[in-house]
């Protein structure tokens, strides 16, 4: 391959850059008039309480909308990876390439969405070879909690890019392959230009850990309990659900998968031949046959989610599975940050009930990262010698620390990235040379919603102030044609609520007796009155401006 000496190669994160979660990244080659990209990742996270009524967030791809993609590859099948394809393939319209497993998970999301018959998916061997114009990427096998993570090696006529995509080394993997160093000290050896590098754990010392040493963990605490035993863990972890199910056999015990992405992710995991030589699993309606010492619920919901099956058994209305006195509950995963207190609502129902609960806090071989911590970000950088480091998959400050240690490592240039920022890699220097637009996207209400739209910015003041209705009935002459009517959502009090409405009410009244028949006869002055005289009282009332809505009747 060679270089026309107005080419150049530029790295884009519009997600995963100052975020756990959202990745999508894109590479581009050639002439700035007239770049070629590659997109690495189409992924998702998930809303929070400042988010209401929005479940999912995905990547905003604007920028990348009519450009010349040239495919986009998907490094591994977790949802912050793979699960906004179904909202936004139709925007950016590339042929997809990803591993067998990735791939059987990527058909059920363009099925979901409709798509599947629209979209080229071309599934990848792992240690494959993927030629894109300019770009030659390699699938280089790493270690990770789901089947087949690929790192990235992203060939072009400026340099080689190591993409590690989300890692960690294991040197006894329950599922999969160790990473594949040396086809990274090769790529050293010849010269790797960039490594955009995984930082969740940046701030972690020593080595995340082996899923080994959790089968083991998992097996004694199993095996020390009487009663029904559920575990909650999350469903894409097939790694974890193999510990799980083996400590369960090791013990005795019978496994029922419970929750609609457990069955969807072991049937991915063994239509690649994995989980292959366990017993069958008991359907869920039959597993209160078995004796309470026979069984093993392996069940979603581990953070907390409403809908959930843990959450439904810790309410007590899960149609199936009851947990009480005797029985326990074992969180064999972390805590995201921002669902603690989801997490330890739930906790404490099920503790209520009488569930005995462990977690990794008291029991911290039950659980092991998925990524990597600053030993193995070392090991990383000795075996690839990047000489630029961009560190990706973190917050602001995991970026800046990763930043650090890499130019303790001795990587000549590091830049720390916000999404949107256009990092030119060659030649030259590393450079952030544009902001292109990005941001976030809600789907809300099965649309795709911008970040800052009024819908959400409504909701969330309701949420916050509630609401206030105000009906007014005006004649033809721009009279008050009867009282005025007043309703409120979210608002406290009981008997004083009444009061305050009927304070409201007379204000909201005379404000409009203030305003000439004529002005009475436009809407929008009419409304302005209401809201203005409204606002006003309930701050006093309640410290607070609640929005208000005033239906305007013409009679």
């Amino acid at each position: 391959m060679s270089a026309d000496p107005r080419d150049e190669l530029v790295f884009l994160p519009l997600g995963g850059s100052n975020e756990i979660g959202m990745n999508l990244n894109a590479y581009g080659f050639g002439p700035a008039d007239d770049r070629k990209w590659v997109v690495v990742d189409v992924g998702v996270t998930f809303g929070d309480s400042t988010t209401p009524g929005v479940d999912v967030i995905v990547p905003d791809p604007t920028y990348l909308e009519g450009e010349d993609i040239l495919g986009i590859v998907l490094t591994h099948a977790h949802e912050d990876h793979i699960g906004a394809l179904g909202w936004l393939w139709p925007r950016l319209k590339a042929p997809l390439y990803a591993t067998p497993f990735t791939a059987f998970l990527i058909r059920e999301k363009l099925r979901d969405a409709g798509l599947l018959d629209e979209v080229e998916l071309n599934v990848v061997p792992l240690g494959g070879t993927i030629q894109l114009g300019d770009f030659e990427v390699t699938m280089v096998t790493i270690t990770h909690s789901i089947p087949e993570p690929n790192g990235l090696a992203i060939k072009t006529p400026l340099g080689t890019v190591l993409h590690t995509g989300d890692w960690k080394i294991d040197e006894d993997p329950v599922i999969g392959e160790r990473t594949d160093v040396e086809t990274i000290r090769r790529l050293g050896d010849e010269g790797v230009l960039a490594m955009v590098c995984d930082s969740t754990n940046v701030f972690v010392d020593g080595s995340a850990g082996s899923e080994a040493e959790v089968k083991v963990a998992l097996t004694t605490l199993i095996g020390s309990l009487t009663g029904k035993v559920a575990v909650g863990c999350f469903a894409s972890n097939v790694a974890r659900l193999d510990s799980v199910i083996r400590a369960a056999e090791a013990c005795g015990r019978r496994v029922s998968l419970v929750g609609r992405s457990m069955h969807r992710i072991t049937a991915a995991a063994r239509s690649v031949g994995l989980l292959q030589d366990v017993q069958p699993f008991i359907d869920m309606s039959e597993a209160g046959y078995f004796p309470d010492e026979a069984i093993l619920y392996l069940c979603t919901g581990s953070q907390g989610e409403p809908r959930a099956a843990l959450s439904r058994i810790a309410n007590g209305d899960h149609p199936h599975i009851s947990l009480g006195k005797g029985d326990a509950c074992i969180f064999s995963s972390r805590q995201i940050p921002g669902n603690e207190l989801a997490i330890g609502r739930m906790q404490d129902k099920l503790a209520e009930r009488g569930v005995r609960l462990y977690t990794e806090r008291d029991h911290p071989g039950i659980h092991v990262s998925g990524h990597p911590c600053r030993d193995e970000l070392r090991e990383m950088y000795q075996w690839a010698r990047p000489r630029i480091a961009v560190p990706t998959h973190g917050q602001r400050r995991h970026l800046i620390e990763h930043c650090n240690l890499a130019r303790d490592m001795q990587v000549p240039e590091a830049v720390a990235l916000r999404n949107g920022d256009l990092l030119r890699l060659a030649p030259g220097l590393a450079e952030i040379i544009d902001e292109v637009p990005s941001g976030r996207l809600f789907v809300d209400g099965g649309i795709l919603t911008p970040e800052g739209s009024e819908a959400l910015k409504e909701r969330r003041h309701a949420a916050v102030a509630g609401v206030i209705a105000v009906a007014v009935a005006i004649d033809g002459k721009g009279r008050l044609a009867g009282d005025l009517e007043i309703r409120s959502l979210g608002l406290p009090g009981d008997d004083e609520l009444e009061e305050a409405l009927d304070e409201l009410a007379g204000l909201a009244a005379e404000a409009l007796a203030r305003l000439k028949p004529a002005e009475r006869q436009d809407d929008l002055t009419v409304e302005q009155a209401v809201a203005r005289a409204v606002k006003r009282a309930a701050r006093q009332i309640w410290d607070r401006k609640p929005a208000v809505e005033t239906l305007i009747v013409r009679i």
